[in-house]
């Protein structure tokens, strides 16, 4: 059995990805292949086919991480289905997701298992693999002219034109509502300068015990703290957000006058023009509900995905959103101004729908989860509520974990609802 992090320990990163100590059932297939999408990036994919040949194909996908190993592979290949594992074209690191160019990836991926006869293709979506899976499903169901025509920063999207594969069903699992909504909920607003990491407003710090921080066994934040903290969240992300917006204008301004001088542009507007800026986003590993253990009460610990230690995961360098451009701010990052939330896309989910919350989840809130399928608007949507934490490992030493649960969820769903 797996055995729980212990509370120094990072839980966050690629732990999706591990299958071990189980396997593939024997007998099965797999197949590699790297694909090139319509925006012409480069995408890859691991297809995994049981012995007996299925028409329906189970795709794996998150829009920055590497899950060709990830820990439901053989529960869906052992219940007789096929699975299609995808990588993003910037496995690992989201300093350029664009999530509006990620539906290229994944259209690209579909479209190559239409092409193999794949009949019925369901997307499971794993933490913020949902997010992009939700917003593909919605742009999908639209025709083209109807698709989101430009990013959040101003980028035209292509989607009118793609080829866009429309799914069957949709699971989610550990879903949280989307990158930007997960950092609206996390990024500490005490930072008192976005140039200065370590600049506090006392009055908006979390970790203060005049606001109520009191550590593992005591941490108790009042409703007044909590509204105001919350106010001040999204007038962080807002400030962020109008930097970000200032910095597009300020290269495409120069782009034009580059555009408009010709030969004669100057060397200050060629750099510019030229010049990506990176923004740096500081103290991202702020949500109340991860020390405050009563607001939205569930199996979780004390901590959040990064660890037990607030300051480490706060201050350190290792967080969401630590480095963006501001077209990746702006798409994936921003609770604001990012397509790709669960609010936004879930309502016009109608396909059959399977979602599996783990009670001990560090990322993805009760709360959370429950507006996530209240929002669905799929008339067969089913809720699972299953032991483990945000990776599916177990709570306890003394119990099994909560991915082997969750693979026996999907695998009786998958049957009920694609029998073979």
């Amino acid at each position: 059995m797996s055995t729980p992090a212990s509370s120094g320990q990072a839980t966050a990163g690629f732990l999706n990805t591990d299958w071990n100590p189980r396997n593939v059932p024997t007998g099965t297939t797999t197949t590699n292949v790297v694909l090139r999408t319509a925006d012409n990036a480069a995408t890859s994919g691991s297809l995994y086919e049981p012995a007996a040949p299925s028409d329906t194909v189970v795709c794996v996908m998150h829009p920055r991480e590497f899950m060709a190993c990830h820990y439901l592979i053989p529960d869906i290949v052992g219940a007789g289905y096929a699975a299609w594992s995808q990588a993003p074209r910037s496995v690992g690191n989201d300093l350029r997701l664009e999530h509006e160019f990620a539906l290229h990836d994944v259209a690209t991926g579909l479209a190559h298992l239409k092409a193999r006869g794949f009949r019925h293709i369901v997307l499971l979506g794993n933490s913020g693999g949902a997010g992009l899976y939700a917003y593909y499903a919605q742009q999908s169901a639209l025709p083209g002219a109807e698709r989101v025509a430009k990013t959040p920063g101003g980028k035209p999207t292509q989607l009118a034109e793609l080829e866009m594969p429309t799914v069957d069903g949709l699971v989610f699992i550990g879903p949280h509502p989307g990158q930007g909504a997960l950092l609206m909920n996390c990024i500490d607003p005490s930072v008192a300068s976005e140039t200065d990491a370590l600049s506090v407003d006392p009055a908006l710090d979390p970790l203060n015990p005049d606001n109520g921080y009191a550590g593992p066994k005591g941490t108790r934040y009042d409703a007044a703290f909590v509204e105001r903290y919350r106010a001040a969240q999204r007038e962080r992300v807002a400030r962020i957000d109008a930097t970000a917006r200032q910095l597009i204008e300020r290269r495409l301004s120069a782009r034009r006058r580059v555009k408009e001088a010709g030969p004669a542009a100057t060397a200050e507007d060629k750099r510019v023009a030229a010049h990506t800026p990176i923004i740096n986003v500081w103290r991202t590993d702020g949500d109340l509900r991860c020390f405050d253990l009563s607001l939205d009460p569930s199996d979780r610990k004390f901590g959040s995905l990064w660890g037990a230690d607030p300051y480490a995961s706060n201050y350190g360098a290792v967080g969401f959103a630590r480095q963006c451009t501001p077209e990746s701010w702006l798409s994936t990052w921003s609770g604001l101004s990012s397509n790709a939330s669960l609010a936004k896309t879930a309502a016009s989910i109608t396909q059959p729908v399977l979602v599996v919350e783990y009670t001990g989840d560090q990322a993805c809130f009760p709360g959370d989860v429950r507006r996530i399928v209240d929002d669905i608007a799929s008339p067969t949507k089913r809720h699972e509520r299953v032991r483990g934490d945000h990776h599916g490992r177990a709570l306890s030493t003394d119990e099994e974990p909560g991915r082997l649960a969750a693979g026996r969820l999907l695998a009786h769903w998958l049957h009920d609802t694609f029998p073979a």
